[in-house]
């Protein structure tokens, strides 16, 4: 008793596993690429210690180690790296498929880092009227206390 649809279902069936198979080699493609991103980072991470320490024995040296704006520049180039740090983890949690929960945790505290280091950072005289220079320090605030909010709903909803 031969079923007349069984050919007619070969040709999907072969479809799919073409589909499937292809799908899997783009997969393991961005893998790779995912891995490349990754280790860029670790370079540039790297790179930016090396910088980081030179940069401190250099302000050391030329005796400037305690103007503020010399330990604000350390402290901007070191929250950098811990941007560079937080980028990497997203980009290895994104290879080894973790949960979206921890993904989006590592955005959050990227931008929150980032801001921070933005308000460090941050200089009246480097906007050309008080009222540009108001108009981001609000934007600056508003991006903080947003990351800040979305920080703990996340953790007292979803818990840890």
């Amino acid at each position: 008793m031969d079923d007349p649809d069984a050919d007619s279902e070969a040709p999907p069936r072969r479809l799919d596993a073409w589909i499937d198979r292809t799908a899997s080699r783009i997969e393991d493609f961005i893998n790779v690429v995912e891995l490349a991103a990754a280790a860029i980072f670790a370079l540039l991470f790297a790179i930016g210690v090396v910088d980081l320490a030179l940069q401190i024995v250099e302000t050391a040296a030329d005796g400037n180690i305690t103007d503020p704006l010399a330990v604000i520049d350390i402290i901007d180039t070191g929250l950098l790296l811990l941007i560079i740090v937080e980028v990497y983890q997203t980009v290895i949690a994104y290879t080894r498929r973790s949960e979206t929960r921890r993904i989006v945790r590592l955005i959050i505290y990227t931008g929150i880092i980032a801001m921070v280091r933005k308000v460090i950072i941050f200089r009246t005289g480097e906007y050309a009227t008080t009222g540009d220079a108001l108009l981001a320090a609000a934007a600056y605030t508003l991006a903080l206390v947003g990351l800040g909010v979305i920080l703990l709903v996340e953790q007292r909803v979803v818990g840890d």
